[in-house]
């Protein structure tokens, strides 16, 4: 399977998020990727940092945009992994949707380590993360959770052989520092779990966790340049 994941500098704008994640799908599906992932909240913005607080976001324009996804998901022959925050009922999630090529509607995943303003903005998510995808078992993680080993050891426990990891991870001044820290994170998430890990990170102001992948011994086989646009493309 080839892998991609495309970081660029996200925003409070939908629309014009929307239309740099078309372009990136259109630019992958060229490279014949079959998976694409990007950073956490890339639709709509990551609240507080791109944009104000979460229930001001217009959801039925992000409603209009998942369909859209799923029209170019099902065009492109391509699988999607896309950040945005997700309203149902009186609550809103920091959720990745999966979108597959063949219509299926797949759970989305939802943040479940929350913290600092998440608390304000978001309800803690449940379910696992965990997608059966050409064979492969894939699992979805988001930002802070690379913090906590229990939710990499969930799937070790179910012998997942890839786990996308999105983040919205910057600051508004340069730290290589974090960003080393935040890449160790991800190299013992893969080697303690024998697991490929695909990372993905916004990229403005400064970035500071990888767009990367991390291969089962903690190596870090492929990884774009720090705070500029770019499609990560890799053959797993």
């Amino acid at each position: 399977m080839i892998i991609g994941a495309y970081q660029f500098e996200g925003s409070g704008n939908i629309s014009n998020n929307f239309e740099a994640m078309r372009n990136a799908i259109i630019q992958a599906s060229s490279q014949n990727v079959r998976l694409l992932a990007f950073h956490e909240c890339a639709l709509t913005g990551y609240p507080p940092l791109k944009t104000g607080n979460a229930k001001e976001i217009d959801y039925s324009l992000v409603a209009d945009c998942m369909s859209n996804f799923q029209r170019l998901s099902e065009q492109y022959d391509m699988f999607l992994v896309v950040g945005s925050t997700t309203k149902r009922e009186n609550s809103i999630y920091n959720s990745m949707h999966v979108f597959s090529p063949y219509g299926e509607k797949l759970n989305s995943y939802d943040k479940r380590a929350l913290w600092g303003w998440d608390c304000e903005d978001f309800t803690e998510g449940h379910n696992n993360g965990i997608y059966e995808i050409d064979g492969l078992k894939i699992g979805v993680r988001i930002c802070f959770e690379v913090r906590f080993p229990e939710y990499f050891r969930e799937l070790y426990k179910e012998h997942a052989d890839l786990c996308v990891v999105s983040f919205c991870d910057v600051m508004d001044s340069d730290c290589i520092d974090r960003y080393e820290l935040i890449k160790s994170h991800l190299r013992t998430r893969a080697v303690e779990n024998v697991m490929t890990i695909l990372s993905v990170n916004d990229i403005s102001p400064f970035q500071t966790a990888p767009t990367a992948v991390i291969d089962i011994d903690g190596n870090v086989v492929k990884e774009l340049e720090r705070n500029i646009n770019g499609l990560l493309v890799y053959d797993f």
